[in-house]
């Protein structure tokens, strides 16, 4: 299923269609403030293991992150946050950052590395930010990558419908996504290691 969503103003029904398919242990493909991004419902462990199938990866191997609908929801998810690194969370969230966190135990186990971390996502858009919230839980994201090397990122909806219609449960269309993934940030040592410079200003992280 297709689904037209605003980027700016999701419309209710929408959003609760989304919304039950995930429950039901749904897969679906959704716009971020980076990339489209593919995910499910974190406590939904086939739908995990069937993202997991269809990126191609073993599960145990795989980077998946979460999509959390606040700080303070992010915080529930992992253990206590250094005051540093949490104001310059504060200072820079919502946006494209994927901060790498200390996973305590509302995290899944098939979810954290074997350091016991997670990647954690408060994006700048409406519409994951809303189905977390109407969820009540966060959403596993990763990112929709394009078979060819040369191109990094599906963008277009329509396309991303036609090639993953039949893996998929819903592809939602906020028009055009980005190219550029979010800046992933390790907060898992003393110091903030940056893992990737992506969109995210990494000036800001001082």
């Amino acid at each position: 299923m297709l689904i037209r969503v605003h980027p700016d103003n999701p419309g209710e029904r929408h959003l609760k269609i989304v919304t039950e398919c995930l429950l039901d242990g749904g897969v679906i493909i959704y716009p971020t403030d980076t990339v489209y991004a593919m995910g499910c419902d974190i406590t939904k462990i086939r739908a995990v293991e069937r993202v997991a199938r269809i990126k191609g990866v073993k599960l145990d191997k795989a980077n998946f992150s979460l999509i959390c609908s606040s700080l303070s929801q992010l915080a529930d998810y992992t253990r206590p946050i250094d005051n540093h690194i949490f104001r310059i969370m504060k200072r820079v969230l919502p946006g494209p950052y994927t901060f790498i966190l200390n996973a305590n135990n509302n995290v899944p186990r098939f979810f954290q590395s074997k350091r016991r971390t997670v990647g954690i996502r408060n994006p700048d858009h409406l519409v994951p930010v809303q189905l977390v919230e109407q969820l009540g839980n966060p959403i596993m994201t990763t990112s929709l990558h394009h078979e060819d090397e040369i191109i990094d990122y599906l963008t277009d909806p329509e396309d991303i419908y036609e090639r993953f219609s039949n893996l998929v449960d819903i592809v939602i269309d906020s028009g055009h996504g980005g190219i550029t993934p979010s800046t992933v940030v390790d907060c898992t040592h003393d110091e903030l290691e940056v893992v990737r410079e992506g969109l995210g200003d990494t000036g800001l992280l001082q």
